[in-house]
């Protein structure tokens, strides 16, 4: 099993009841449709739009936010799998665009950086396609609709 340390650094994520046992169900869920699991730490780091801005900046060279980041703890890690920051302007707003709720928004997000941190990507079609199955069982278990539905 993998240990959720959520971190709130801005306040508007605290209109948000229950973050901590969001990020716990979302990272089960995920793991129980992974066959080899990285056990650690995952940090979830609940911040703004201009801190996602920076991270995005500086470790992907890529500008303004996005709505989660992943990344990898190195491989002497003591016990810590690695990070996920979601920025809380892009998520509200994209929840609302796709009409569903912040938590269920959250958890997807949250499962899809744990992914990342299990390894799985999306750059080629085959690889998104296994991430987004994975995606989809994992938030099933959650009670969660496709977020890929068309």
């Amino acid at each position: 099993m993998n240990a959720v340390d959520l971190i709130v650094e801005d306040d508007a994520w605290n209109q948000l009841d229950g973050k901590t046992v969001l990020a716990e169900t979302a990272i089960a869920a995920a793991q129980c449709e992974i066959e080899d699991i990285h056990p650690g730490v995952v940090a979830v780091l609940l911040t703004g739009d201009e801190a996602v801005a920076q991270l995005n900046k500086s470790f992907r060279s890529k500008e303004g936010p996005t709505n989660v980041l992943s990344f990898p703890a190195g491989e002497h890690a003591d016990n810590h799998l690695g990070d996920i920051a979601l920025a809380w302007g892009v998520v509200a707003r994209e929840a609302a665009e796709k009409q569903i709720s912040v938590d269920d928004h959250l958890r997807h997000l949250i499962v899809h950086g744990f992914l990342h941190l299990q390894g799985y990507d999306h750059q080629d079609d085959d690889e998104a396609e296994q991430m987004e199955d994975l995606e989809r069982r994992a938030l099933a278990r959650l009670g969660i609709s496709d977020p890929y539905a068309e």
